[in-house]
């Protein structure tokens, strides 16, 4: 074999090595967010499982006290039945939009994105565009 074979066969050996790599890479990638998803949504699904179950406890609850707050003051402040209804009706619709505005607020600052793979993403790109222009990647 003369030097050029070798370096071709050297080149080759290295094109080969970097699609291989290249490859596991990216499939590491994809295991990690397919990783990362899974746990979130198992995360989503138990708190939505326990919200709805809790939810319906308190809704409940919430419908004996109310007909009692009703009865209450129809009994002992001698209310007529329709003031009595709307006094708490309007007190539960105003609690009930402070707890809407509340759990809305929540999920908007939920982050659902795979941060740890964006991360990674982020890292491997820069690592790239490094071996691509010939400079030394850093050291962290």
């Amino acid at each position: 074999m003369t030097q050029t074979e070798n370096e071709d066969r050297s080149l080759g050996d290295l094109l080969t090595r970097l699609v291989t790599e290249t490859s596991t890479l990216v499939q590491r990638e994809i295991d990690l967010a397919r990783t990362e998803m899974s746990q979130k949504v198992a995360q989503v699904s138990r708190g939505a499982q326990m919200l709805a179950i809790g939810s319906a406890l308190v809704y409940a609850g919430l419908l004996a006290l109310l007909a009692t707050a009703v009865v209450a003051l129809v009994q002992y402040v001698a209310l007529p039945w329709w003031v009595a209804t709307l006094a708490v009706g309007g007190f539960v619709l105003i609690v009930g939009l402070l707890i809407v505005a509340g759990g809305r607020h929540a999920l908007r600052i939920q982050q659902l994105a795979p941060q740890k793979t964006l991360q990674t993403l982020k890292d491997d790109a820069e690592w790239a565009s490094k071996q691509a222009t010939g400079q030394t990647p850093q050291t962290t």
